[in-house]
């Protein structure tokens, strides 16, 4: 194989859409992530290739979450919206360096792939000036339609523009294309608003492509895999597909997902072997979950780390920065964050572990709560190994709990607990013979005396 050409990619991020929202459309997430990081993810990454992000006026969130993505992007500003090659050549200075390749892509189309984007790169090497990106609709309505004669598309029609016969066509236009780029400027230039948006569109680049002479090829796809995002519904439609494609992707490295279709999963959850998701678990962005792990019913987990044959749940939650060590279990109605429960930390039921560390094979028992904040800061739990922390304990941060050392149930503990030690903080307890009925007494007569008013 001969040395790989140089590459410019120019990523049209700008608005258009009828979102109905103050976040940039190519901001909204699907799978955890937003939609410019997934067409970004898909994008190629190579020596030698440029990346190039047009956004719009305003939207400098766009072209952070872009930079934090790709610290090498190039950020260009289309001021005025007049359609997609007018977008496209708002990157002139980048494209105007002459790569030997452009690839034109958008930041609504979270669903393509970085193989479909190198098979539409594929025929420039064999001497194409232009290829087009095209599916089959199952409705073509508001598509441009790709006309073929024979095997060579003669010309992309906007359905705008598209006679009747025209919008009979279900071949229709993705959007993204790839040309040769040391003609691209040239062709790019030509491109006129004679249409009935008076916008300067990409699609007549084929035109003046087959004026020139030159080839033009399509290159066919899914149709899920270019659905552009305009509208919340369209996004809701993008996370149902996002979400088959990640259980099907976990089922196939060994997971086991009992009813796949209540499981919600991230673009970038990391699995283990044999592990194991009960219904109804949603899995949030940044989490990894180890050989053998189970996470029960009714789950929420993000930005946590779940190691090798631990528990989690059911209806536990597992808040950023909690890492759990091998065979550690969380259980019911557990809360955590910013925790480290190291191996064999059991917290069964009913319990806050906040801002914590908690040693090897230490029991925390029912309604447990580290205490970690005062209202200005917050402060530190820590627990050696072994430890045993009875039910209905209160410890108040910063703390730090020995190795070995036993909390009696219901206490609350305000200062440090050496190794091995054992801490009980009640009052005595007071038993009053009779009192019980003494009390009924006094309030029945009360309760009377009010009722005959």
């Amino acid at each position: 194989m001969g040395a790989r050409s140089s590459l410019t990619v120019v990523l049209a991020a700008g608005e258009g859409s009828r979102m109905r929202s103050r976040l940039p459309k190519v901001l909204h997430p699907v799978a955890g992530q937003s939609l410019l990081a997934h067409v970004l993810g898909a994008s190629p990454r190579e020596p030698g290739a440029a990346l190039a992000v047009v956004i719009g006026p305003d939207h400098q969130a766009v072209a952070d979450e872009a930079k934090r993505l790709r610290p090498d992007a190039d950020i260009f500003v289309q001021r005025e919206r007049l359609g997609t090659a007018h977008a496209v050549l708002a990157a002139r200075d980048a494209i105007a360096r002459g790569a030997d390749e452009l690839l034109v892509v958008f930041g609504d189309t979270p669903l393509i792939s970085a193989a479909t984007f190198e098979r539409l790169r594929a025929p420039l090497r064999n001497g194409a000036t232009l290829a087009v990106l095209g599916f089959r609709a199952a409705d073509p309505t508001g598509y441009g339609r790709l006309l073929m004669q024979g095997d060579r598309l003669v010309a992309i029609r906007e359905h705008a523009d598209a006679s009747v016969e025209e919008r009979e066509v279900r071949l229709c236009n993705a959007g993204v294309m790839t040309f040769d780029g040391r003609k691209a400027l040239e062709i790019l230039d030509r491109i006129g608003n004679a249409n009935s948006k008076h916008e300067y569109y990409l699609v007549d680049a084929v035109g003046i492509v087959e004026e020139m002479g030159s080839e033009v090829v399509v290159i066919e796809t899914d149709e899920n895999e270019v659905r552009g995002i305009n509208t919340k519904a369209q996004l809701a439609e993008a996370e149902t597909v996002m979400q088959a494609r990640l259980r099907a992707a976990a089922m196939d490295v060994g997971v086991t997902l009992i009813a796949p279709d209540t499981v919600h999963l991230s673009a970038d959850t990391k699995f283990g072997t044999d592990v194991t998701i009960e219904p109804f678990v949603v899995i949030g962005p940044g989490v990894t979950i180890a050989d053998g792990a189970v996470i029960h019913s009714f789950s929420h987990l993000v930005q946590s780390s779940i190691g090798r044959n631990a528990q989690v749940g059911p209806f536990a939650r597992l808040r950023p920065g909690t890492s759990l060590g091998d065979g550690a279990k969380i259980g019911n109605f557990v809360e955590a964050k910013a925790a480290t429960l190291h191996a064999g930390v059991k917290v069964n039921h009913l319990s806050y572990v906040g801002d914590a560390e908690i040693g090897a094979n230490s029991n925390i028992g029912a309604g447990t709560i580290t205490c970690n904040y005062d209202g200005f800061f917050k402060h530190k739990t820590s627990i050696g190994e072994g430890a045993f922390i009875g039910t209905n304990s209160s410890l108040v941060a910063p703390i730090r709990i020995g190795n070995g050392a036993y909390i009696g149930s219901g206490s609350v503990i305000t200062k440090d607990v050496p190794d091995d030690a054992m801490a009980l903080e009640r009052t005595e307890q007071s038993t009053r013979e009779g009192g019980a009925a003494r009390y009924r007494e006094v309030k029945l007569r009360k309760k009377a005396k009010l009722a005959g008013r």
